[in-house]
């Protein structure tokens, strides 16, 4: 590649280091004890401090680095001066040596808008904090009590949680990158946390092995906290053998890239365009697709509605046989965009 690196590269590349950076940012806040929770619209919606700091991070290091992009966090947060710890100034020096998709290689930094979730997961986070606090307090063992069940429970919850920054151009999700700050909580104490998965389509992903479901196996994977009957009936039309119910958006899609689940089903208005975007872009970079319950695709121009009303429907492969068992009942109560 001659010349300088193409503008969205090198945002791809800071994009990198600075989702590692949150990813930190997530791990010191929950091994501080001190979460700082709010509730936003309610119990099942949940902000922490963790999700304010890293967002901070996040877009302050960005939009430093390029100034005419348009950054769309999850939070809103009042405007302030952003402590320069939290600045992240890296980038990716391997990103950089890729070459650049054609269609991509003269975008201009105003065309571009990043989509970000500073910590997809939140309920999962907590949960898994909870759990931890409870831990290792002083407490008299109670008749079934079980510290090492508790523990593996948050260690579980703690795998859902995931960073997230996605690059959109023309209303088309065009790059991810997806930190994952609790990774390898497997290896126990001492183990070096955190892992990175990025992707463009046209380019590929990286930083997984891509791995898929036999084919003669439908494993659903759909949420695990905001099911109605909608969200079930969904799930059952698509005549699963087994059905994982997992948190975080982001999370969900590395199911289906890490071959343990062939189709993402979510029925319902809950997901925002911060959750998939990134998502999106890395499951596009594998040959996979992301649509709403329609078979319609989600647009993430600056000035759109932040809500995926028409629920979301992800697949790595045989993206049409979901869409067609997807039931007449659930398509008249998502109304497609």
């Amino acid at each position: 590649m001659s010349g300088s690196p193409a503008v969205v590269m090198r945002l791809v590349a800071c994009a990198h280091s600075v989702a590692e950076r949150a990813g930190s940012i997530v791990r010191k806040v929950l091994h501080s004890g001190e979460l700082g929770i709010v509730e936003k619209t309610g119990a099942n919606d949940l902000q922490t401090l963790a999700d304010r700091l890293a967002q901070q991070s996040i877009c302050a290091s960005l939009s430093r680095r390029f100034p005419k992009i348009t950054i769309i966090g999850e939070e809103e947060l009042p405007p302030e001066e952003i402590r320069e710890d939290l600045i992240e100034n890296g980038h990716s020096e391997e990103i950089l040596q890729k070459t650049c998709p054609a269609e991509f290689s003269g975008l201009k930094e105003e065309e571009l808008v990043v989509w970000v979730d500073p910590l997809d997961g939140t309920k999962e986070y907590t949960e898994a904090a909870r759990c931890l606090h409870h831990q290792t307090e002083a407490q008299i063992p109670h008749k079934g009590s079980d510290t090492s069940q508790l523990h593996s429970t948050a260690l579980w919850l703690l795998d859902n949680v995931t960073v997230l920054i996605g690059i959109a151009y023309g209303g088309r999700a065009i790059a991810g990158v997806i930190n994952q700050p609790f990774y390898n909580y497997q290896l126990g104490e001492g183990a070096d946390l955190g892992r990175t998965i990025w992707g463009m389509p046209g380019l590929g992903a990286f930083g997984f092995q891509l791995q898929e479901v036999p084919g003669d196996r439908r494993i659903v994977t759909t949420t695990r906290s905001h099911s109605n009957k909608v969200v079930t009936d969904c799930v059952d039309a698509m005549e699963p053998h087994e059905v994982i119910r997992v948190g975080g958006a982001g999370n969900k899609i590395i199911q289906l890239i890490e071959g343990r689940a062939s189709a993402y089903v979510f029925a319902s208005p809950g997901c925002k365009k911060w959750d998939t975007c990134a998502p999106e872009a890395i499951l596009s970079a594998v040959g996979g697709k992301l649509t709403d319950m329609h078979g319609n695709a989600y647009c993430y121009h600056a000035n759109v509605k932040h809500m995926n009303s028409a629920g979301v429907l992800a697949t790595l492969r045989n993206h049409k046989y979901y869409v067609n068992r997807v039931p007449q009942s659930v398509l008249q109560a998502l109304k497609s965009d």
